[in-house]
């Protein structure tokens, strides 16, 4: 089951991948003129996204196609690169156009209370254990 469906998924690849810088297939630094194929940058992306999407870990989103540590690294090198300050810019000016985004208007609140039937009417806190000190 895809992270995102296609029609959203395939459109951001495609502009992310424009802020890519082309790579061979193999390393042609390597002395013996062979390596292990480098994992797909798309094989990669959707890696990220799956990890934006659920919130585990790298090591539960590994697999054959592509290990945790390759999933760091290529995350690291696109961090250099800014490429994902670059799609953070991108997703909110297509949400601006889409939905609206009027950051001037917007409130953030927050506040702490004391709770009305606390104190002596609440009575002993079940994790104090009467320890004296």
């Amino acid at each position: 089951m895809p992270v995102l469906p296609s029609w959203l998924s395939q459109p951001l690849w495609e502009q992310f991948a424009t802020l890519l810088p082309k790579r061979p297939v193999f390393d042609p630094g390597h002395p013996l003129g062979c390596h292990r194929r480098r994992v797909g940058d798309r094989v990669v992306f959707d890696k990220l996204l799956q990890l934006l999407r659920f919130g585990c870990s790298y090591q539960a989103i590994a697999d054959a196609a592509c290990s945790a540590t390759t999933i760091r690294a290529r995350r690291d090198e696109w961090i250099r690169l800014g490429a994902f300050a670059w799609l953070k810019q991108l997703a909110l000016e297509a949400y601006d156009r889409m939905v609206g985004l009027v950051l001037d208007e917007i409130a953030v609140d927050g506040c702490i209370t004391k709770a009305p039937g606390g104190g002596e009417v609440a009575g002993r806190s079940p994790v104090d254990r009467a320890s004296k000190g």
